[in-house]
Parts: structure tokens; C-alpha cells; sequence
């Protein structure tokens, strides 16, 4: 088969415009002494200036990528509509996020997601609890870049190889110039060609001769026995949906608390309206006899269904709509994967930079000197997810299975860090632990991973828990660890155990009792105090 010319110039163009839009936003971005909060602050956070227009757009695009669209219309396709949590459970995680936690955040001032476990915990618990979190965005951006180029290379015939450098280049090249600026810029535009995309596409594909939804099977069914799983489930993406810094970069760039609160929440509802074609795509896509549709045997098997769920989306766009409005539906999902990729590289460099090199391995950095961290930290995400795309089949797996360790660890010590007060490092440790075992020991059969612990409900025949088990071991990692950290301050203060014992110098004496976390400020220190009894945001000198 030949390339598709046609298809071809059109994604090259998209691309030179998403390109040209990215640089363009770039040079908003100030620099040195122009810049509020320090170039750092410019660069992770865009000065701490986004308006509501830009706001919204980019906050609907935290989760509107990838994976939510391509990955709502293939759970539709597969399992149907019932265990398409993803269109609802991403739209709540916002909401319920902007709610919990968008206004705490953002009146601290803090600079990422991993500011408040740091400062509650210490600097390296901080940076310990974030490592399943850092995978996952890795793996994340390997995993839709994947599918990116199979998808190009199924609609337009291309090498799917330089298909998948050529989106990475395009989605790292932008973000490393311009930092958050570029991405929320480009987040307008990609997500623009998502709405238009995929609501444009809709009405041809359900006007299909092939196309019905006559057929039930696209509802999907919920055994009894699977009740617990389904409720896993939408606990997972809903609850584990917020503690991200793709997410938490754009509330902490938000102008005021408020303005944060108010972009999660309608951010949310953004998200909901948009899953909207994918659900419709995915019912249709479900009911159509491809048996009929003049298409490749390799994209088929023996029930004349398709072999490759992952492609649901491209293939109804590629032949149940005209032409032109084909090229428009894989401008769509082009542009949703660079809007999933460019803001998740940026996410884990920032953290990576100021929370790991700058307040661990060289504190007394400078701004300069950070900017150039996390540039060569965006060039290192993007050529390692780029590499593990081209290369491991079983990415979208392991992604999953670090988002189980993101809600079951990161959750509970990020809801305790804002709001209980009297938690300490003991009781992190211990719940970082346990929280670790329990989500292992349940096992991951699609990666191989046996289970060691056997759940009520375990079921034999299929080697799976049936057990809401993520949540139970989120549950326990909550109670740990304020339990943990509750007994560890009667043991050191009530009856007085040798501070020789207190392994992580949490109950130092007061006259000790220093700083171990400087967020960076422009040309100020902020200094946080360690003080447990002290609440405030800061001291500065």
C-alpha cells in the first residue's frame, strides 16, 4: 500500500503549526530580573499568570489527551459503556481535586506537587514517594507516543518508527524553549482541533451505511462478582486521578486560590463534554460489521472484529467518514497525544529539577542554572519515553500499574501533608512501605507479576483479584500512616525515648530544629520552618 500523500501533508502541516505556536509562546516567557518569582518560576509555571481563557483550555487538557480519548473509545469497543470509567471518573478527579486541593495548594505557594510531602516529611521522603509517580509520566509519554505511531502508520502507511520520533521531537522541541508557556498555548490550539475533530467527525460516522447502534452489546455488562472490581476502578482513576503534577502544574500557575478552585471545576465539566464523541465512536465502532468495510486482513481476526483495540478510533475515523473529514479526526488524535505528551515531560523534569537537584543535590543553584536542568530533564524524558516506545510492547501496562502505586501511596500522603497536621516521617516511611507490598502483592497478571497475597474473592481460574484490594491497600497506607506518626510523637515526647533513636531527626530539639527546605524565589530564600507545632506557609529573611 502507498503512502497516503494526502493525510501525509496534512499531519506535516499541523505539526509545523502546533511548532510555530509553541515558539511563538515562548518568547512570552521573561527572563531574569523581568520574571516574578525567579526564571524557574517562569519556565514550570508561567510566571503564576494564567488567565481564565488559557486556563480552562489547559485544564481541560490535563486529562483530555492520548489516552483519554483513544482509550475511551477502545473501553467502549471492548467492554462497553459501563467499564468506560475513564470518561467520568477524569472529569470528577478534576472537580473533586479543585475542591480538596487546588485552593490549599495555591495559597501556599508552593511550586510543585511534591513542595508540601518535602516540607512535611523532608527532602528526601519527598523525592522517594514520588518515584512511582516520575515512572508513570515516563512510561505515559511512551505509551501514547506508541500509539500515535501505529496510528499514523495504519492510516497513512508510514514508517511507524519515524512517525514516533518525529511527534517527539515536535512536543519536546516546543516545551524546551518555552516551558509551561508553550505548552498551555499549544494546549489551546490542540485542544481547539480536538473539539472541532472529533464533534465534526461524529455526525459522519453515525450517518455511516455501516454504522448502528441498534445493537445492546455496546452497553456492556456488570456481573455481580465484578462489582468490586468496577467500584476499584472508578475509585482509581477518580481518586488517583489527582495527585499528578501535570495536574497541580496548572492549578499552581493559576493567578489566585480561587482562580485554581475555579479551573479545576470547570476544567472537569470540559472534560466530560469531550468524552463525549469517543463514547459515541466507541458504541458505533462496536456495532459496525468491519467484515464488510474494505479493510487490511492484518487489522482483523477470525470473528471478523478488530485485532487491535487500541486503533478503534483511527480506523472509524479512516473508514467511516469522507476523506477530508478523516484528515480532520487524525488531526484530533495527533493533537491530543502532543497535548498529553508536552505537558507530562514538562511535569516530570520540573519536579525532577527543583525538587530533586535543587533542594537535594545542589541547593545553592542558581536560576540560570535550574532553567538549564530542567531543558536537558525535558530532553532526557522525551528521548527515554521515546526509546521505550520504539522498543517495549507492554508500556500502557506498566503505566497502569504505577498509577495503582500513584493512588495507593501518593494520595493518602499528599491528603495527609495539607491537612493533618501531626503527621511525620515515621508514619510516611512505614505507610510507603506497606502501601507497596499490599498493591504488589495483589499481583498484575498482564505483566506477569504473580500474586503473593490472595484477596477475599481471589479467583483461581482466572489468577485475578476480584477484591477491591487497590483501595483497601490505599485505606491502610491512610490509617498507617497518621497512626504510625501519632505513636512515633508519644514515644519521643510523652515518654521521653532517646533522641538517638529518632533515625530521621523529626523530634530534634527546638533549638535545633532548622530548616530543610528552601523553595527558591527569585533573589530571596523562603525559608519553611520544621517546627511541627508552626503552620504557617513561611518565613522569610
Amino acid at each position: 500500500m502507498a503512502v497516503n500523500v494526502p493525510g501525509l501533508i496534512a499531519v506535516i502541516v499541523f505539526y509545523i503549526i502546533i511548532f510555530i505556536v509553541g515558539l511563538f509562546a515562548a518568547r512570552k516567557k521573561k527572563s531574569g530580573d523581568e520574571a516574578v518569582g525567579g526564571e524557574g518560576e517562569e519556565v514550570m509555571l508561567a510566571g503564576r499568570n494564567v488567565g481564565l481563557f488559557v486556563g480552562t483550555f489547559t485544564m481541560t487538557a490535563t486529562w483530555v489527551g492520548g489516552g483519554f480519548t483513544n482509550g475511551t473509545a477502545e473501553s467502549v469497543y471492548v467492554s462497553g459503556l459501563v467499564w468506560a470509567q475513564a470518561a467520568w471518573c477524569y472529569s470528577a478527579s478534576l472537580i473533586i481535586g479543585g475542591l480538596i486541593f487546588a485552593k490549599k495548594m495555591r495559597e501556599k505557594g508552593y511550586v510543585t506537587m511534591v513542595d508540601p510531602l518535602q516540607e512535611k516529611f523532608s527532602p528526601w521522603m519527598g523525592g522517594l514517594l514520588y518515584i512511582p509517580g516520575f515512572l508513570g509520566e515516563i512510561m505515559y509519554v511512551a505509551a501514547i507516543l506508541g500509539a500515535l505511531g501505529s496510528t499514523l502508520g495504519v492510516i497513512l502507511d508510514l514508517n511507524i518508527d519515524l512517525a514516533v520520533i518525529f511527534s517527539a521531537v515536535i512536543a519536546v522541541g516546543y516545551t524546551c524553549f518555552g516551558g509551561l508557556y508553550s505548552v498551555m498555548y499549544t494546549d489551546v490550539l490542540q485542544l481547539g482541533f480536538i473539539f472541532v475533530g472529533l464533534w465534526l467527525s461524529t455526525p459522519f460516522i453515525m450517518k455511516s451505511e455501516h454504522a448502528t447502534v441498534a445493537s445492546e452489546s455496546w452497553v456492556g455488562t456488570l456481573e455481580k462478582q465484578q462489582v468490586g472490581e468496577w467500584i476499584d476502578l472508578a475509585l482509581l482513576l477518580t481518586i488517583g486521578g489527582m495527585p499528578w503534577q501535570a495536574y497541580f502544574q496548572r492549578v499552581l500557575s493559576s493567578k489566585s486560590p480561587e482562580r485554581a478552585q475555579i479551573l479545576s471545576i470547570v476544567g472537569g465539566f470540559g472534560c466530560l463534554v469531550l468524552s463525549i464523541p469517543p463514547v459515541l465512536i466507541g458504541a458505533i465502532a462496536k456495532s459496525t460489521d468491519w467484515s464488510s468495510l474494505n479493510i487490511s486482513f492484518e487489522l482483523m481476526d477470525d470473528n471478523s472484529t478488530l485485532a487491535d483495540s487500541r486503533l478503534v478510533l483511527p480506523l472509524v475515523m479512516q473508514y467511516l467518514t469522507p476523506q477530508w473529514v478523516s484528515f480532520l479526526g487524525l488531526g484530533a488524535i495527533s493533537a491530543a497525544v502532543m497535548s498529553s505528551a508536552d505537558s507530562t515531560v514538562l511535569s516530570a523534569s520540573s519536579i525532577f529539577g527543583y525538587n530533586i537537584y535543587k533542594l537535594i543535590i545542589r541547593p545553592k543553584a542558581s536560576e540560570r542554572e535550574l532553567v538549564w536542568v530542567i531543558r536537558i530533564g525535558i530532553f532526557f524524558v522525551g528521548a527515554l519515553s521515546t526509546v521505550m516506545a520504539l522498543t517495549i510492547k507492554s508500556i500502557y501496562t506498566l503505566w497502569a500499574l504505577c498509577s495503582d502505586l500513584v493512588y495507593v501511596i501518593m494520595f493518602p500522603q499528599l491528603l495527609c501533608a495539607i491537612y493533618v497536621p501531626s503527621v511525620n516521617t515515621y508514619g510516611s516511611f512505614l505507610a510507603f512501605a506497606i502501601g507497596l507490598i499490599l498493591r504488589f502483592g495483589g499481583g498484575e497478571p498482564t505483566v506477569g507479576l504473580p500474586s503473593f497475597i490472595k484477596y477475599p474473592l481471589y479467583d483461581e481460574n482466572l489468577k485475578k483479584q476480584l477484591f477491591p484490594f487497590r483501595t483497601l491497600s490505599m485505606l491502610v497506607s491512610l490509617v498507617t500512616l497518621i497512626l504510625v506518626s501519632y505513636a512515633a510523637e508519644i514515644l519521643f515526647k510523652k515518654f521521653q525515648l532517646s533522641k538517638r533513636f529518632d533515625v530521621f531527626h523529626v523530634f530534634k530539639e527546638e533549638k535545633e530544629d532548622t530548616v530543610t527546605l528552601k523553595r527558591f524565589n527569585g533573589n530571596q530564600d523562603e525559608i519553611v520552618s520544621k517546627d511541627p507545632n508552626d503552620n504557617s506557609a513561611a518565613h522569610r529573611f
